[in-house]
């Protein structure tokens, strides 16, 4: 039977590993490792089962949580819901040792197995890495958000702004100034000719 405590769970396995059942249902709530930026509603729903196959054991495992953060290219709210399946072989600690001195490899069962240890399996460290792994690096209000102006910070999608779509290299700001000038004077000095004739 599931032992449940607050934001945990250990599976009590016994029951199958003597046979007396098939299959041991899941459903428990974990408390997902803190991601920076990111504030979780609640804890993760975790569901799935472990089942025995005529000595082969394998779990399933569905866990879910929604989420609030900020879009990484326009900083709007974003809400949503984050989900992932995990899958494991599991067996128990004694059968996976031997299985380890016969292969000689030390980590090739990492990421395959979930190992029980005295008829217990505590998954959670495993189902926590998993999510944080695998959640979104940048989240974002839509695929295409334009994101915001970069010299006024207004948000693309509201519409145009007021500042120039060309920025004016600065080493050449001057010299648009002086052919200003030079233009306006060259005006000036053609009509101050017509008058004097």
């Amino acid at each position: 039977m599931p032992m449940y405590g607050g934001g945990y769970m250990v599976l009590d396995l016994r029951p199958l590993l003597r046979g007396e059942t098939s299959r041991i249902d899941i459903d428990y709530y974990l408390t997902p490792e803190p991601i920076e930026g990111v504030t979780f509603d609640s804890d993760a729903h975790v569901k799935g089962y472990v089942t025995d196959n005529a000595g082969y054991m394998h779990l399933v495992l569905e866990a879910e949580v929604g989420y609030k953060g900020e879009c990484a290219r326009c900083l709007a709210p974003v809400t949503g819901t984050y989900r992932t399946v995990f899958e494991r072989t599991v067996c128990e600690e004694k059968s996976l040792s031997e299985e380890k001195a016969k292969e000689s490899e030390d980590d090739v069962y990492g990421d395959e197995y979930a190992v029980i240890k005295n008829g217990m399996l505590d998954i959670d460290e495993e189902l926590r890495e998993e999510l944080l792994l695998g959640f979104p690096t940048r989240l974002l209000c839509s695929e295409d958000c334009p994101g915001l102006c970069p010299k006024c910070g207004k948000p693309k999608r509201e519409g145009k702004c007021d500042c120039p779509e060309r920025e004016i290299d600065p080493r050449l700001a001057v010299l648009k100034t002086l052919l200003r000038k030079d233009g306006g004077d060259g005006d000036g000095d053609g009509d101050g000719g017509a008058e004097n004739s």
